[in-house]
């Protein structure tokens, strides 16, 4: 049986995720609607690649793109995590943004 991966709403507890607490304040998070990386790292939508989308949340504040975040992503405790677990079959982030690019 496969062990289901934790997903970034799961793992920092944001309350972004449809149903959750922050919902009204912050809005629902990008990672939790992205169909076009379902499955990537064996996440849920952009569970488990949310560093490559805007608007998802860092610090308790909803962040930019990817080029305006990408420094903080690469020191985050869920970014290394799926890193970690997924070498050496971690997928770039320039192959998830090429998904991204193509429709939704």
């Amino acid at each position: 049986m496969k062990t289901k991966k934790v997903n970034c709403w799961e793992f920092k507890k944001c309350g972004r995720e449809p149903g959750g607490a922050l919902v009204k304040e912050l809005g629902i998070c990008p990672a939790t609607e992205e169909h076009r990386l379902d499955g990537t790292h064996g996440g849920t939508n952009a569970g488990r690649s949310c560093w490559v989308l805007a608007g998802t949340l860092c610090k308790g504040k909803v962040q930019g793109t990817f080029a305006h975040k990408y420094m903080d992503c690469e020191i985050c405790d869920f970014y290394k995590s799926v890193k970690e677990e997924e070498f050496p079959k971690f997928v770039l982030s320039t192959l998830l943004l090429k998904k991204l690019s193509g429709p939704k």
